[in-house]
């Protein structure tokens, strides 16, 4: 029971203690106390800024990394054919500009004249060095006629 009541004193004469010295500053003092912003506030306001800092280099990152990635420019088409067994046929060439060797995957798009859509493929060309070109051939899946025409729909390189 002794200990008890010592533990509840101390802890009474540890807050008057803390307690006293604040309100004896505060009421000595002629001056208007400054209106200090509270912290959680504070905190609140610079945890916004820097998620919006992260959230901006996080952006520039992404499009960065997209603009690596596509690859459009640096693909070409060769003159399209059909092969005796009525698939239609088309080079893809492609040009490396990156610093380092690249794959790419290449989306062939087969359009009749009007442009309908008559047959997609995908071509990966491999490991292809820094500074140079690799060809592959896309061919089509199926029948197509001789007045098809190929365009690269879109290309990646990663």
């Amino acid at each position: 029971m002794t200990g008890r009541r010592r533990g509840r004193g101390t802890a009474a004469a540890t807050a008057l203690a803390v307690a006293l010295p604040v309100l004896g500053v505060a009421g000595c003092t002629d001056e208007e106390p400054e209106p200090a912003e509270p912290p959680a506030s504070s905190l609140a306001s610079r945890a916004t800024e820097v998620w919006e800092s992260a959230t901006a280099e996080a952006g520039r990152r992404f499009e960065d990394l997209v603009r690596g990635f596509d690859a459009e420019e640096d693909v070409g088409l060769g003159s399209p054919s059909v092969a005796p067994d009525g698939r239609g046929t088309v080079e893809v060439t492609v040009r490396n500009t990156d610093d380092s060797t690249r794959t790419f995957l290449v989306q062939v798009d087969f359009t009749d004249p009007d442009g309908g859509l008559l047959d997609v493929v995908l071509v990966t060309v491999d490991d292809v060095p820094p500074g140079e070109s690799a060809k592959a051939t896309a061919r089509s899946t199926h029948d197509l006629p001789g007045d098809a025409r190929p365009a690269v729909e879109r290309a990646v390189r990663y």
